[in-house]
């Protein structure tokens, strides 16, 4: 009988005994992948200083990390800021080198526990030159296409893993409810039940969580996924007037009935982190809010990932910023935020951490929570067996297999809002053989308007050096018949449309690019270059107008003068989805996420409410067929 257990526990003496060998005082069997992962997260807290601890609950962005101090420090993670890169057009080893050598720092550290490296992927690895930009979520939730937002999760996942990046900020489930909120087009839709669907890019980003997982446990299924961050959390999209980080105003069956919704899914799907709104919810911010954060979440909810802030969230919580940076880092560690991003003084958050914990205003418990929370992610993702750059998957940045997903996506998100005056005489879908045609305005041929922001930089910007593509120019270009003759002009007048005879003409014009605050509009107007381009088109031959935007946009004055009316929201990179259906190869099937307003004195106006009258409501959207050739 004692013979029986001999061996086992032989085994396990020469297991810890190999272990406490490799460092006199480290128990180093946390290392073990197959420990179960929560004897390896108590193992590893089991040697951490305060200060170890600490580090791993500060994110900061690369521009202020080097080796050295990731490795002295501990840091927990890094980021990329919207426009932090490596060098401008850098390619994907040179992201996984930068990667790496930030990783090293880490691996180089007492303990060893690798960094996670996170970005904004909101719409494809939209930081990354070459990398393929998918149409941004308001396109999305017309298309109503749950297995294709999946298959743009799993996209993204490679893309970011193509340059060493395993953290995505994404996706964003705010349930926008008034179209003057500049973050409106990372929205899916006004509507809770569009937001709760388009949640499947969680498992495309992270993988289909296996049958019977405990509720709430991240899960991240492989080197090929991402860990995800569903956000904000949690009211963002409701703000008064739609003012960015403003205040949302709702009572409590208002708040779970239309913006929580979409994080239960969330935390079903297994979503790794959650990232706190920089917003208030009935005065109070978010970033403080310990109810919501701490005891609904956490506790309600049963969410076991890691509880992220925004950038500089937590400086936020006093105005001015920063005013008081101790009662901002005890507030918001208390709520219950786990990792801070802080993201450019990490020796400040560090410093006033531990002197809160030191003073025993923050209890050692809530460090502890935060720190397992955090490990918790990065063991089940594999990070400590598989910490550095994979580089056999360099090639899926902008692979073509991407690009022909994010150009069927395309496709499906566009609207068709009007097409001729009746049903009879339609406009669409174009002939491709005419004898000459008009492609104008100021977003016909031009990759980073069609993209918006959050491109390449934070904010986005016009031009086509930016990043590779197709723009609607080039793919209408290529749609046409040999034959057709292509006028292009980017703001034509009168005398020269009238003077042409073009057989038709198609106008592309919309927004700038924007993000965040710098989005926020209250008159949803088309700039005046485009609203003279259709005033001096329109009126002198048959149109179709292409409108380029994050939102719906003012247009009843001009829909009589329009032939046709197509909303292409921000397309992304692959501008030939968009030639494909006006020249009928795809039918128009997108449908609505967002009410289109008369006027912006009925704003906020959501379907359902008491007071609708929409020129366009909520699901509309007209259909063709697509063209069978010979």
């Amino acid at each position: 009988m004692c013979s029986r257990y001999l061996v086992p526990i032989l085994g396990l003496l020469l297991l810890c005994a190999s272990a406490w060998g490799q460092d006199s005082k480290l128990n180093v069997l946390y290392k073990d992948p197959n420990q179960p992962v929560n004897i390896r997260i108590k193992m590893l807290m089991d040697q951490m200083t305060l200060e170890e601890k600490i580090g791993q609950m500060a994110q900061i962005d690369r521009r202020a990390a080097t080796p050295q101090i990731m490795r002295d420090y501990s840091i927990g993670s890094l980021l990329s800021g919207g426009g932090s890169v490596p060098s401008e057009q850098a390619t994907a080893r040179e992201w996984m080198d930068m990667v790496d050598g930030f990783q090293n720092g880490s691996l180089s550290s007492r303990l060893g526990i690798p960094m996670i490296y996170g970005i904004d992927a909101v719409h494809g690895h939209n930081n990354v030159y070459k990398a393929t930009i998918f149409p941004h979520n308001v396109g999305l939730g017309a298309t109503r296409d749950k297995d294709l937002v999946k298959r743009i999760g799993a996209a993204t996942a490679l893309e970011a893993r193509a340059t060493g990046i395993p953290y995505v900020f994404a996706p964003c489930v705010a349930v926008c409810r008034d179209p003057r909120w500049g973050r409106c087009y990372e929205s899916y839709s006004e509507d809770p039940k569009v937001v709760q669907d388009m949640t499947e890019i969680i498992s495309g980003l992270q993988g289909d969580i296996p049958p019977n997982s405990p509720k709430g446990v991240p899960y991240i299924g492989g080197n090929t996924k991402v860990a995800a961050c569903a956000k904000h959390y949690v009211g963002d999209g409701g703000t008064t007037k739609g003012i960015n980080m403003n205040n949302t105003m709702t009572n409590w069956h208002g708040l779970l009935s239309i913006h929580m919704p979409p994080y239960y899914n969330s935390i079903i799907k297994g979503v790794s982190t959650i990232m706190v709104s920089y917003s208030s919810l009935n005065g109070v911010k978010m970033h403080a809010n310990r109810q919501l954060v701490t005891k609904f979440l956490k506790g309600t909810l049963k969410f076991r990932g890691f509880v992220i802030s925004d950038w500089q969230g937590i400086d936020k919580i006093t105005n001015p910023q920063h005013a008081n940076y101790t009662y901002s880092v005890l507030t918001g560690i208390n709520a219950g935020i786990d990792m801070i991003m802080v993201p450019l003084n990490h020796t400040e958050f560090i410093d006033t951490l531990t002197s809160l914990v030191n003073n025993n205003f923050i209890p050692m418990s809530r460090i502890d929570d935060a720190v397992r929370r955090i490990l918790r992610v990065k063991f089940r993702m594999g990070l400590f067996e598989n910490p550095m750059a994979d580089h056999s998957l360099v090639d899926q940045l902008g692979s073509q297999a991407h690009r022909d997903l994010a150009r069927e996506a395309v496709r499906k998100s566009l609207v068709l809002l009007k097409n001729g005056e009746n049903a009879e005489r339609p406009v669409l879908p174009l002939p491709r053989k005419a004898s000459k045609i008009l492609v104008a305005g100021s977003h016909a041929n031009n990759l980073g308007l069609q993209c918006g922001g959050w491109t390449i930089t934070w904010q986005g910007q016009g031009g086509n050096n930016h990043t590779v593509g197709t723009t609607i120019f080039n793919g209408i270009s290529t749609a046409v018949h040999p034959s057709t003759e292509i006028s292009y002009s980017e703001s034509p007048n009168e005398d020269f449309v009238k003077s042409n005879n073009f057989s038709y003409a198609v106008i592309v014009v919309g927004e700038p690019p924007y993000a965040e605050s710098a989005g926020d509009n209250s008159n949803l107007t088309i700039p005046q270059q485009g609203l003279d381009t259709i005033k001096n088109v329109c009126g002198n031959v048959k149109c179709v107008v292409v409108l380029v935007s994050g939102r719906p946009l003012v247009i009843q004055p001009y829909l009589n003068s329009i032939d046709a009316l197509v909303a292409a929201w921000l397309p992304g990179t692959e501008g030939n989805g968009v030639a494909d259906v006006l020249f009928g190869d795809y039918g128009f099937t997108g449908k609505l996420s967002r009410t289109w307003f008369k006027t912006v004195d009925q704003l906020p106006m959501n379907v359902g409410d008491s007071h609708y009258d929409p020129l366009f409501p909520f699901g509309y959207g007209l259909t063709t067929k697509p063209i069978t050739r010979s």
